[in-house]
C-alpha cells in the first residue's frame, strides 16, 4: 500500500546547449515542471512533466499543467492509499478529461517511490527485461541540407544507433536525399513530420519511400487515424505513430485500422507508466514494435524513459540521449552517458530512478514553488 503525504512542485528554467527546432516552433531555454513526492513512511521520489512552454506539440502546456497539477490532480492523489500506483491512473483518467502530460508527472513520481520502498529499481518495478538500451540521436530542423549532413557526421562519431531528421514542408525531400547520398544506405534513418503535413503530400511520401526509411513518425494530425491508415496504404516505408497515440484504445485502433506499424510510447504523452506498460502490451501481442521518445528531459525524467525502454518490446532505438546532448549541466549524478556503441546503461542495481536528484542545483534554478501535504487538501 502507498499513501502519498505531500508533493513539492517547482518549475525550473534549464538552458539549452542549441536550440531544437520541430515544424511547430523552437526551443532555446526548458521551462521544466519537476515533482518531488512523500509518502507517509518518509520516502521521496521524483517526476518530471513533459509540457512544452507552448500547446505547440499537444494542447498541454508548463502553465496548464501548474494549473491542473496545484488544482485537481494533487489534491486527488495526496492523501488517499493506493494499492500500488497502477490505481492513480484509473482514478485520475476517471475524474480529468486531457492533461496527460500533468497526470504523468504525478503518477510517476510515485512509482518512484514504490520503487525505493521496496529497495529495487524502477526498471525492475516495471517489468524490464534490458541492462542497457539503444539510443537514436533526433535532431531538429536545419536551414539547408548542407548544414544537416555536417550534424549527422558529428553524430554518427559518437556511435548513436539511430538518426532522426525533423522534416516540415520546404524542409523534407531535398534533405533526406542529401544525407542519403552522403551516408548511403546503411545509416539507420528515420524522419519525424509532427504533424506537419496532410494527405495531399502522398505524392512526397512516395518520393521519400526511394530512401529505405526505417519509419515516417506522425505525419499528419495528431488528432486522425483514419487517414494514416489511408496513408499507410500506400506507402513501404511504416509510419509511427507518436501524438496520435495518448492511450491504450487508440493504439488498438491503430492496430485494428492499419494506421502505422511503429509506435513512439513516451510515458508523458500517455499519462504515466501504467499507461505506457499497457500500450507496450497491446503492441507486443501484435508484434507491432515500440520505442521511447524524448521531450528533451533533464535527468530526472530521462531516468523513467530509461527503466520504461528497458521493458521487453522496446525493441528500436529512443530518443533517450545522454545528458551533454542538451544540457551543459544536467539535474542529476551521475549524468546520464552513452557508450561507444550507442547504448546507455540501466541503473538495475540501484533504488528507484536509479540517480541522485541534485536539490541544490535545482533551488538555484526554481523560479516558482507549490507544496501541499494531506493537512491542506481533499479528495475533491
Amino acid at each position: 500500500m502507498i499513501r502519498l503525504k505531500e508533493v513539492t512542485l517547482r518549475e525550473i528554467h534549464l538552458p539549452l546547449v542549441e536550440p531544437f527546432t520541430i515544424s511547430s516552433g523552437s526551443e532555446n531555454m526548458r521551462r521544466i515542471l519537476l515533482l518531488e513526492v512523500e509518502d507517509v513512511d518518509g520516502v521521496v521520489g521524483w517526476g518530471e512533466c513533459v509540457a512544452m512552454a507552448m500547446p505547440n506539440y499537444n494542447p498541454e502546456s508548463i502553465d496548464t499543467a501548474w494549473l491542473a497539477l496545484t488544482e485537481w490532480i494533487i489534491p486527488m492523489a495526496v492523501g488517499p492509499t493506493f494499492p500500488d500506483p497502477g490505481y492513480i491512473y484509473p482514478l485520475l483518467q476517471k475524474r480529468i478529461r486531457g492533461h496527460e502530460m500533468a497526470r504523468a508527472s504525478l503518477e510517476m513520481a510515485t512509482w518512484d517511490v514504490w520503487a525505493r520502498r521496496k529497495e529495487v529499481s524502477l526498471s525492475t518495478i516495471l517489468g524490464g527485461t534490458r541492462e542497457k538500451v539503444g539510443t537514436g540521436i533526433s535532431i531538429g530542423i536545419q536551414q539547408s541540407p548542407a548544414h544537416l549532413v555536417e550534424k549527422i557526421k558529428g553524430y554518427t562519431k559518437e556511435g548513436y544507433q539511430r538518426i532522426k531528421v525533423k522534416i516540415k514542408p520546404g524542409f523534407d525531400l531535398p534533405f533526406v536525399k542529401a544525407v542519403r547520398e552522403e551516408f548511403g544506405p546503411d545509416l539507420s534513418l528515420m524522419v519525424d513530420a509532427n504533424n506537419a503535413y496532410t494527405l495531399d503530400d502522398i505524392p512526397l511520401f512516395q518520393e521519400l519511400d526511394r530512401f529505405s526509411l526505417m519509419m515516417i513518425e506522425q505525419p499528419l494530425d495528431c488528432t486522425d487515424i483514419v487517414r494514416h491508415a489511408t496513408l499507410q496504404r500506400k506507402l513501404k516505408t511504416p509510419i509511427c505513430l507518436d501524438e496520435s497515440i495518448t492511450k491504450v484504445e487508440q493504439a488498438e485502433d491503430m492496430i485494428s485500422l492499419g494506421s502505422g506499424k511503429i509506435i513512439n510510447i513516451k510515458p508523458g504523452r500517455v499519462g504515466g507508466h501504467a499507461s505506457a506498460k499497457a500500450i507496450h502490451d497491446v503492441a507486443m501481442s501484435h508484434k507491432i514494435p515500440v520505442w521511447c521518445g524524448g521531450m528533451l528531459e533533464s535527468g530526472i525524467g530521462r531516468a523513467h524513459n530509461v527503466a520504461l525502454a528497458s521493458l521487453e518490446n522496446f525493441s528500436l532505438p529512443g530518443d533517450i540521449s545522454p545528458s551533454t546532448r542538451y544540457w551543459e549541466q544536467d539535474i542529476v549524478t551521475p549524468e546520464w552517458t552513452m557508450d561507444e556503441n550507442g547504448f546507455i546503461s540501466v541503473p538495475v542495481n540501484k533504488p528507484g530512478i536509479g540517480v541522485e536528484v541534485n536539490v541544490d542545483r535545482i533551488e538555484d534554478l526554481t523560479v516558482r514553488r507549490f507544496h501541499s501535504d494531506s493537512k491542506q487538501l481533499k479528495l475533491v
